[in-house]
């Protein structure tokens, strides 16, 4: 009625009509020109449990599974959830194991979903977008994780290659102690001394053997 085209009009006949029975129009409530409307936040939010700044391994084909809850606004855990998880369409990411870029979970009693049989494809970082809906409210996040192709070996050398040296060395050190140590010293000319010089053989399956010169 406030905001009717046909206000002015209707209001000059109740007016001769008020003026002849002494009734009044009712005022209209006032209105707040340009206040703003609050803001309907959404009743869900996701929690990542796991699988933030995941690292997954190309060659072995393992990845970290993502893991989220569900929570309604007083913080409870909401079941029956609706939650999608979407994988990058293109450069790093992977795919699921039906093949498909997004999987859809159903929360379980504790809120919880799981995205799992991740197979990581192309190095670098990405992000798994993820959904929740329930009941006409929704919530988003995103999981950030890293592809790699391998594992990276312990300055550039695997265990197996840095015993092998260590070894060696060793083997190297006590012969040379003991070649040094049982010698006998040889005497020139003019009185000098001069100590044996140990000479070296390697045989098979072990390290290297010193020997001083008789």
């Amino acid at each position: 009625m406030c905001k009717s085209r046909w206000r002015p009009l209707l209001s000059l006949y109740l007016s001769a009509f008020g003026f002849l029975t002494g009734w009044q129009l009712p005022a209209c409530a006032a209105e707040a020109p340009g206040e703003p409307k609050p803001e309907v936040s959404s009743e869900l939010k996701i929690v990542v449990l796991e699988g933030e700044d995941g690292v997954n391994f190309i060659k072995k084909k393992t990845a970290v599974r993502p893991v989220v809850e569900v929570r309604d606004r007083n913080n409870a855990p909401v079941a029956g959830a609706s939650v999608a998880f979407l994988l990058p369409q293109y450069g790093p990411g992977g795919t699921f194991a039906n093949g498909s870029k997004m999987m859809t979970v159903v929360t379980d009693s504790t809120g919880r979903a799981t995205a799992g049989g991740i197979q990581p494809s192309g190095t670098g970082a990405f992000k798994i977008n993820v959904t929740a809906s329930h009941q006409g409210q929704s919530a988003s996040t995103a999981i950030s994780q890293t592809n790699q192709m391998a594992a990276a070996a312990a300055g550039g050398m695997s265990g197996t290659t840095i015993g092998i040296i260590a070894g060696v060395a060793g083997a190297a050190a006590v012969g040379l102690g003991v070649g040094l140590s049982g010698g006998k010293a040889k005497t020139g000319g003019g009185g000098n001394t001069q100590p044996p010089v140990p000479s070296a053989t390697i045989g098979v399956g072990a390290g290297p053997v010193f020997t001083t010169p008789r």
